[in-house]
């Protein structure tokens, strides 16, 4: 990303919020300020960046969104509308436009394209790349997303269950995480313009809700996570499992900040399935190697968190750390049960964890057949080789 771009994307969520906080209608104020960024990336590298880059976006998509009103209203009193104040920018903007764009009445894809849109401040184009869609598909959710907030009436003040709605927020900044850092489909394991984007929101949202445990959890393990991305792919692009990884690669300085935000958040705060994560996350960030992994204690936080939060990947990350505890027959009986889910049925994580263990029980016929399906049922090209390779080491 250049500088200009960086400025850009900074600067938009604060400019969308004061203009729809000014002016009341999401669709057309979003359209203007679309408009003002295209204006500013064609003549700020002739002209230099203004002074206070937010201001002059403001008062461009400001002038867009007023011409906009007006040729609404020119056949009635064009001329009589009075001069506008240009509106100021308001602390609490970006964290208003976060959850409008999160807005329950929204699906979940078509809350992510908004909040890459009007908050990450990305282009149709750049949202179409990095979810690995048609560009006009993209452009149809924002636009039906834009209409059903507006058919909703949803107005641009923070509502009084905001804790409520922020339960929806911190699910769509996940979600954007996690397609990131592993993406679902496509040639490449990563897609680092999302990861980055939904850390740079996540802390935003931590700055302005410092005492909310979830959302420092969120960041935590983002942070704990993303640090281990250097090390996750080969030069090739091969994938690298956690336990092959080398360790002196991870960003140590993104796992320090992750430790240091979870630890005040288990101590200070309400426990929940994000800080659970992190503080999984962070004991594998923390052990010297794959072999140091304390492992009890990482059985015990999934113990944890599937009391708290039970869902099917919770359930199959628990089994691996059973394995590792009490064996992997152990692993493969509890695995048999957890299969019965319809949740998982045909989820190719559950033949890559049979086939694991399997291999480590010296199974090794039947462990490269569960690795082959598992291959075949990954829509992720590097996830898929590595699934592959394992099936003829087996050979």
């Amino acid at each position: 990303m250049t500088p200009l771009e960086e400025v850009l994307r900074a600067a938009a969520p604060g400019v969308l919020g004061a203009v729809v906080r000014r002016y009341g209608d999401f669709d057309t104020s979003e359209d203007a300020v679309q408009e003002a960024l295209l204006a500013a990336a064609r003549q700020w590298p002739a002209e230099g960046v203004p002074d206070d880059p937010r201001a002059w976006l403001i008062r461009v998509a400001s002038r867009r969104r007023i011409e906009s009103l007006r040729n609404e209203q020119a056949r009635r009193r064009r001329e009589a509308l009075p001069p506008d104040p240009v509106p100021a920018v308001r602390g609490d903007d970006e964290l208003t436009l976060l959850v409008l764009c999160c807005h329950p009445a929204l699906t979940a894809v078509s809350q992510v394209a908004l909040t890459l849109r009007a908050v990450g401040g990305l282009t149709t184009a750049e949202i179409a790349r990095a979810l690995l869609v048609p560009e006009a598909t993209v452009g149809q959710r924002i636009s039906r997303a834009k209409r059903t907030i507006r058919e909703a009436g949803a107005r641009f003040v923070l509502p009084p269950d905001l804790a409520e709605r922020l339960t929806g927020v911190r699910q769509v900044l996940y979600l954007i995480f996690n397609e990131g850092h592993t993406a679902s489909s496509g040639s490449s394991l990563h897609r680092v313009e999302l990861s980055t984007e939904a850390i740079r929101l996540t802390r935003q949202l931590h700055a302005r809700r410092p005492r909310d445990g979830e959302v420092a959890g969120l960041l935590a393990l983002m942070l704990l996570t993303d640090a281990r991305r250097p090390a996750r792919t080969r030069p090739d692009g091969a994938l690298v499992p956690l336990a092959e990884q080398d360790r002196s690669r991870w960003d140590r300085a993104a796992v320090a900040e992750g430790v240091e935000i979870i630890t005040a958040a288990l101590r200070d705060t309400e426990l929940g399935p994000f800080q659970l994560q992190a503080a999984i996350a962070a004991v594998h960030a923390e052990a010297p190697s794959a072999a140091g992994t304390d492992w009890p204690q990482i059985l015990q936080l999934y113990r944890l968190l599937q009391a708290l939060a039970p869902g099917p990947m919770v359930t199959l990350n628990r089994i691996v750390a059973l394995a590792e505890v009490d064996g992997p027959l152990i692993g493969l009986r509890a695995l048999e049960e957890a299969a019965a889910d319809p949740a998982l049925a045909g989820h190719h994580r559950v033949a890559a964890v049979r086939a694991h263990l399997l291999e480590r029980a010296g199974d090794l016929a039947l462990a490269r057949q569960e690795y082959l399906l598992a291959a075949r049922q990954t829509l992720s090209l590097p996830e898929q080789r590595y699934l592959e390779s394992r099936a003829a080491r087996l050979r």
